[in-house]
């Protein structure tokens, strides 16, 4: 997900991603451990993606 795609969501929308990639983040993990990925690069890009959320979450100062 790109800067702009998520500038151009409403605090709102931002906070329901964040607690839906976290959900996936730890299902990706949980299989992970049991059963390896099919593309385990799968967990890095959920973790950035959740970490530029906050971020843009942190700047409009919610």
């Amino acid at each position: 997900m790109k800067m702009s795609e998520i500038r151009k969501m409403d605090t709102a929308e931002l906070q329901e991603k964040v607690q839906d990639l976290k959900a996936k983040l730890a299902n990706l993990k949980i299989s992970h451990a049991v059963t390896p990925l099919q593309n385990p690069m799968e967990i890095r890009k959920t973790r950035r993606t959740i970490a530029k959320l906050l971020t843009e979450l942190n700047q409009r100062g919610n």
